[in-house]
């Protein structure tokens, strides 16, 4: 058992909060952290909605829950009957105390947001990403085996790596033909592919939505449709950039990246490192793979966009606090990573007072007084 960081978190907030959910995609461990965590509470009651047998006795879901009140309820895929939500908030408000649900679902709180209206305040969310260094050991041999294969448990715990791009092959066919249906999404299914195909040769580069749209046949708002589904099911993250106020000509689009390196690299057909290496692919991936480290390891008082400007300043990753950039991020996939000048013209134009460069090397040092070359298995340290 890997324990995952925001175990911790999860139980604080059952403290906190009548309700508590944990968010995710599929297969991303959110039912092993529910029952680690089940295992810590004296009495407790475990439905998981995509069993027969759990969601019959929901029938009369009031009726039922009521039976349980004494117990934390812990109710898995919840999107499967969206109707709950309501019962749920009914049941709160008769008797509010803290830690009576614990609910897990594998969409995004844009999907959920009609059926949770009515929890407002009652209910926080915890989303659960894919595997971090911080929680597998920051060691070389243990990042790359992450970069390769990807964070899902099932894909980095393999014991051979035909199994692992086995199990990333029948994901990726699973949540196209079995998943976004469920959800209630009418896509068909090789579209779907086409466009994630699309989206995996632009990892790491601006959206162009005319672009995109002219190659599938379709309109720029259903292009764009798509991709926020892809985000919602956290498939795909969307950096968006930053606009500070200064006289420059912003990039205005957002930067995508497929949040799973490894299931980038099935798409690619990529199974080795070697192979990986030799890929044109292979700086995107790496830049998209550390930004999604940092993104999933620094704080919620934090946010992260990516700057550019049209004279050529650029950072790859901007972690701001309120409306303050405290820390410009360069991601290079070198053993002497050098910034360009637009790094250090961006940090100009935003006053940011520090910078790093990640790089997968093994020393830190300066090169300038407020600039410093970081190793990822370093990484934790300085965020």
């Amino acid at each position: 058992m890997i324990k995952r960081i925001i175990q911790k978190q999860v139980e604080e907030s059952l403290t906190t909060f009548p309700v508590v959910g944990i968010l995710g995609p599929r297969q991303v461990g959110k039912t092993t952290l529910a029952k680690e965590i089940q295992k810590k509470i004296s009495s407790s009651f475990y439905l998981d909605l995509e069993l027969p047998s759990d969601y019959n006795k929901l029938v009369e879901p009031e009726l039922f829950l009521s039976e349980q009140k004494d117990k934390l309820i812990i109710i898995d895929e919840i999107q499967q009957k969206p109707e709950l939500f309501s019962v749920i908030r009914a049941l709160v408000d008769q008797d509010r105390k803290n830690g009576r649900f614990l609910i897990l679902g594998s969409s995004s709180p844009n999907l959920l947001k009609q059926s949770a209206e009515s929890l407002a305040g009652r209910i926080i969310f915890h989303n659960l990403p894919t595997f971090l260094i911080t929680e597998l050991g920051e060691n070389k041999k243990i990042i790359d085996r992450l970069w390769l294969r990807g964070g899902f448990p099932d894909s980095f715990l393999a014991k051979k790596e035909e199994t692992s791009i086995d199990w990333r092959e029948s994901f990726i066919k699973t949540y196209l033909e079995r998943d976004i249906p469920n959800f209630g999404i009418k896509i068909p299914s090789i579209q779907l592919r086409r466009f994630w195909m699309m989206l995996a040769h632009t990892h790491g580069s601006l959206w162009n939505a005319s672009k995109i749209a002219v190659s599938l046949g379709v309109s720029s708002p259903t292009a764009k449709n798509y991709l926020d589904i892809l985000e919602e099911t956290f498939i795909v993250r969307q950096l968006l950039p930053f606009y500070p106020n200064v006289k420059k000509r912003i990039v205005k689009s957002p930067k995508v990246y497929l949040r799973d390196s490894g299931l980038l690299h099935s798409l690619f057909n990529i199974g080795s490192k070697e192979e990986l290496l030799g890929h044109p692919v292979a700086g995107h991936s790496w830049e998209g793979f550390v930004i999604e480290q940092i993104i999933n390891m620094i704080t919620k008082k934090h946010t992260s966009y990516f700057y550019r400007t049209s004279a050529g300043a650029e950072v790859d990753l901007l972690v701001v606090k309120g409306d303050r950039p405290v820390l410009c991020i360069e991601v290079k996939l070198s053993l002497s990573p050098l910034p360009t000048q637009g790094f250090f013209n961006a940090m100009d134009d935003l006053n940011c007072k520090e910078g790093i460069i990640v790089y997968p090397g093994d020393d830190t040092y300066s090169i300038k007084h407020n600039v410093k070359v970081i190793p990822i298995v370093k990484l934790s340290g300085y965020l």
